[in-house]
C-alpha cells in the first residue's frame, strides 16, 4: 500500500462520513473496519467475504475509475453498483451505501405474499 486516502461515505440516511485509509485498500474492508457495512440487514452474516461472488456489497461510487473487470464494465453499461469487495481506496474518493433490502420474502408468517397484479390490471384474487 502506498500511504494515506481520504475519502467520504454516504450513508443511506444521508449522514456523511470522512474516513482515511490506505491507499489501494479493499474498500470492503475499509468500510467494514471502519463499522460501516456494504452489505444489507441479511448479507452481513451471509456473504462471499469479498471474493466477489454473491453481489450483495454494492456501493455507488461518485466517480468510478475506469472498469477493470468485467462486472464493474457491466455495472457502468447498465448503471448497477459496484462491488466494494472489488473497489481499490483513492485518494478523494466518494461512495454512497446502498439501502439494501431482500427481494422475494413473504408478507408475514405462513402465508405467501401476495400476487403481483396481472398484465392487463385485473386483480388476480
Amino acid at each position: 500500500m502506498s500511504g494515506d486516502a481520504r475519502l467520504t461515505v454516504e450513508t443511506p440516511d444521508g449522514e456523511r462520513r470522512e474516513l482515511t485509509a490506505d491507499e489501494g485498500a479493499v474498500l470492503r474492508d475499509v468500510l467494514l473496519a471502519a463499522g460501516l457495512s456494504p452489505h444489507g440487514r441479511y448479507a452481513r452474516r451471509v456473504n462471499c467475504g469479498g471474493r466477489g461472488l454473491c453481489a450483495t456489497c454494492g456501493v455507488r461510487p461518485a466517480d468510478p475509475a475506469e472498469p477493470d473487470h468485467w462486472h464493474d464494465d457491466m455495472a457502468d453499461r447498465f448503471g448497477y453498483p459496484r462491488l466494494s469487495c472489488q473497489l481499490r481506496v483513492r485518494d478523494g474518493m466518494a461512495v454512497r451505501l446502498l439501502d439494501k433490502r431482500v427481494w422475494g420474502g413473504r408478507a408475514g408468517g405462513d402465508d405467501p405474499a401476495p400476487a403481483p397484479p396481472s398484465a392487463d390490471g385485473d386483480d388476480p384474487e
